[in-house]
């Protein structure tokens, strides 16, 4: 009998990268779906014609995927006001649809095949947090974490289980090349509790963890070193370290 094998769906860069090279070192048998970077399909979930191409190479090839991470997306940034009614479809097309259709093509072969898996798709700090800079981006990763939750209680019952990661700022692609030291990174790393940006690795342990979350399902675990503890009207004021405590 073959070992039980996970599927990352944006496992070319960033995140998902770092996901597949966690499962490597482990020996985890891992197939790897993207647009570009080491792949093994390549797959645009923008496209389901691309999906469907790459579940029948999933299945004849690689087989029925225990364990499957979607991390493809996309970034934006724009006002509401300012944002066209093509770049709203177009990243709600790539965050919001290309999942569901990536989830739910895996989660029919499970089913079929009657394997207990676990699906991560990877949703934001965004979905909650307000950002008058990224609605379109915030209101896709919104929805894709009610579709997680929804599909937990649908697929539950066939020993599936759906969870999503909440990223905060991290340095992935994604950042389209802001500086580290700009002044925009450096405010989130003070405003964030422990004091950093996060690293993709940073995100690809707490996927792991998910997965082996046995009683866990319909959750979307926020991943951000703290970044969403800050409040607009904390009178405190920023992060300081303590004083030292005395002796």
């Amino acid at each position: 009998m073959s070992s039980p094998s996970a599927l990352v769906i944006g496992g070319g860069s960033g995140i998902g990268a770092a996901l597949v090279t966690r499962y490597r070192e482990a020996d985890t048998p891992v197939t790897v779906w993207d647009i570009e970077g080491d792949v093994d399909v390549q797959c645009d979930i923008a496209q389901p014609e691309e999906i469907e191409a790459a579940l029948h190479h999933q299945l004849t090839h690689h087989g029925v995927p225990r364990w499957v991470t979607v991390t493809a997306g996309v970034g934006h940034s724009g006002l509401l006001l300012d944002t066209t009614p093509e770049e709203w479809d177009r990243v709600m097309r790539i965050n919001l649809r290309g999942p569901w259709l990536c989830m739910r093509a895996v989660a029919a072969l499970m089913i079929e095949a009657e394997v207990p898996g676990s699906i991560i798709a990877t949703s934001s700090v965004s979905a909650h947090l307000v950002d008058r800079n990224m609605g379109t981006y915030c209101a896709s990763k919104a929805a894709l974490s009610m579709t997680i939750k929804v599909a937990a209680a649908e697929w539950g019952p066939s020993h599936i289980r759906v969870n999503g990661i909440g990223p905060g700022v991290t340095k992935t692609p994604m950042l389209g090349g802001a500086p580290s030291g700009s002044p925009w990174l450096t405010g989130v790393a003070q405003r964030s509790a422990l004091q950093r940006l996060g690293e993709a690795d940073d995100i690809a342990q707490a996927v792991l963890a998910l997965h082996q979350m046995e009683w866990v399902t319909g959750q979307v675990l926020d991943c951000d070193g703290g970044l969403s503890l800050h409040s607009p009207i904390d009178s405190y004021g920023a992060h300081s370290k303590p004083a030292r405590l005395p002796r």
